[in-house]
């Protein structure tokens, strides 16, 4: 989505109460405050309500300072906006030439509880249906199984799995009525729901893709049923990945005397998937012709810019369905789907000697996904 001069990507984190999201959120906001971060990216990440920044870098320090663990939010539902703010200011020529000039990443939180606990009465049923509201501008959405609770229940898995996926999928369709009361299945709607094992540090032995196969073995059908019940809130449901999208998330090493916040695993992933993964799986579905002319015109609202950003050509603003079809048979939006490898790697290095900041920064989100395949962190839908 952009808002004048800047490209707005929103996620929206799912997980049990305990499973994890403050320690995974105070972990990626602390680390981007850390020198080394500066150092290596040629932007920074600014916390737009100036509490809230200072409440997570609070809580980081206590875990890299003092061991000490982020204090747990109890059905707290919290949005928290980063600017990704360019370290070099382009000037008023290349301000012009291109698209947008920064990109915003909104957090949104949802409270754990809501999907454990039994409604206590119409008013929480409202609240509940309107938080789950102010998520449905996000594009990517995580659901995070905790790898506590599979060590908790080894042997038995399945148990803690389906419990979780069951709560989520029942918890959804409770809020089905309120959520459609007003004008039908909803064009504006996470569409990518991306599976993580949070605190993946407790299973060392296990990569990316021995989490998914124990997923598909043991709560296909599961995740199936979780499919179905999204897709009954939206319209264009072919235009729809849950369960497609796999990957771990660390946000420390916990030792019983240390938390070693250098050594995560994932949380570096979180930039680049929420800019960049909208994009791939856009222009496939679109190609594919996998929705409807409205929510084509809905998702077409990034394409173009993140397109011509990548290959360093600058193409029209998004329109009409007709003009996102004419976009997607263009060699622009060609060039930039097939960057990858060495290419990819050329159009970084060049957009660096050319201090091209926005274009380095995104072929750089671009190789990260990339490379976190290739170490099996990660599992983008082929799809």
């Amino acid at each position: 989505m952009q808002r004048g001069r800047i490209l707005e990507q929103q996620i929206a984190v799912f997980g049990e109460s305990g499973s994890g999201k403050t320690v995974l959120l105070s972990s990626f906001y602390g680390a981007t405050q850390e020198p080394a971060f500066s150092k290596r990216n040629l932007f920074n990440v600014v916390a737009d309500d100036i509490g809230q920044g200072t409440r997570l870098h609070r809580n980081y320090l206590g875990m890299r300072d003092s061991a000490t663990p982020p204090q747990q939010t109890h059905f707290a539902a919290t949005s928290y906006s980063f600017s990704l703010k360019l370290k070099e200011p382009p000037s008023r020529k290349e301000r012009k030439a291109r698209p947008f000039d920064a990109l915003r990443l909104t957090w949104h939180d949802y409270p754990g509880e809501w999907f454990e606990q039994s409604v206590s009465g119409p008013e929480e049923a409202r609240r509940r249906v309107e938080t789950f509201r102010s998520l449905l501008g996000s594009d990517v959405a995580f659901l995070l199984v905790d790898a506590q609770k599979l060590l908790d229940n080894a042997g038995e898995e399945e148990r803690y799995l389906k419990s979780l996926l069951s709560n989520f999928r029942n918890g959804i369709l409770s809020m089905r009525d309120g959520l459609l009361s007003k004008s039908g299945p909803l064009i504006d709607f996470p569409r990518i729901w991306v599976m993580g094992l949070s605190k993946a540090d407790l299973l060392p032995d296990t990569d990316v893709y021995a989490f998914r196969d124990m997923l598909i073995a043991k709560v296909g059908d599961e995740i199936g049923a979780l499919r179905e019940a999204i897709g009954s809130l939206i319209q264009g449901d072919q235009a729809l990945s849950v369960g497609e999208d796999f990957m771990l998330l660390s946000s420390a090493r916990f030792d019983p005397h240390e938390i070693v916040v250098t050594e995560r695993v994932g949380v570096e992933l979180i930039l680049p998937i929420s800019a960049m993964l909208p994009f791939e799986r856009h222009v496939s579905w679109a190609r594919k012709k996998e929705a409807p002319g409205k929510v084509l015109e809905h998702l077409n609202t990034g394409v173009s810019l993140v397109a011509g950003t990548l290959i360093g050509r600058f193409i029209g603003r998004g329109g009409p369905v007709g003009l996102l079809v004419k976009l997607l048979s263009a060699d622009m939006i060609d060039e930039s789907t097939r960057l990858a490898g060495d290419a990819l790697r050329k159009a970084n290095a060049e957009a660096r000697a050319k201090h091209e900041n926005l274009r380095a920064t995104l072929t750089r989100f671009k190789l990260d996904l990339d490379e976190a395949e290739a170490a099996h962190v990660l599992i983008r839908s082929r799809r």
